[in-house]
């Protein structure tokens, strides 16, 4: 399964940015994520969607960020608002097979990764 992630850039804070991942594979059955990883900082979980739909924020993101998918183009989104200087990192999407509850925020629950796009959030 190949992940493409793309919609970075350099937004100034308070401003948006949608970003998309593109799934080689059917996604009706996966589950989709999206992590971010900041300089010097260990990478982090942010949201995920279950197949059935539902979704799950880390809280720094909650009423900010909104994550959401297409089976149909097979993709995955992150709707981001509101984006603070604090949000800057190289953002990756995932997806996994398996679901646990209470697990959806671990990286060792998704099996196949994009290779990340950068977002800058910067005056």
């Amino acid at each position: 399964v190949q992940l493409q992630a793309s919609g970075g850039g350099l937004v100034q804070p308070g401003g948006s940015l949608r970003l998309s991942c593109a799934v080689s594979e059917r996604t009706f059955s996966l589950h989709g994520a999206w992590f971010r990883q900041a300089p010097g900082k260990e990478r982090e979980f942010v949201a995920a969607i279950r197949s059935n739909g539902a979704t799950y924020y880390t809280d720094s993101v909650k009423g900010r960020f909104t994550i959401s998918r297409d089976n149909a183009q097979d993709t995955v989104f992150l709707q981001m608002n509101s984006l603070k200087p604090e949000d800057t990192a190289v953002y990756y999407c995932a997806v996994g097979r398996a679901w646990a509850v209470g697990r959806y925020h671990l990286a060792a629950m998704y099996e196949n990764w994009g290779h990340g796009t950068l977002v800058t959030v910067s005056s």
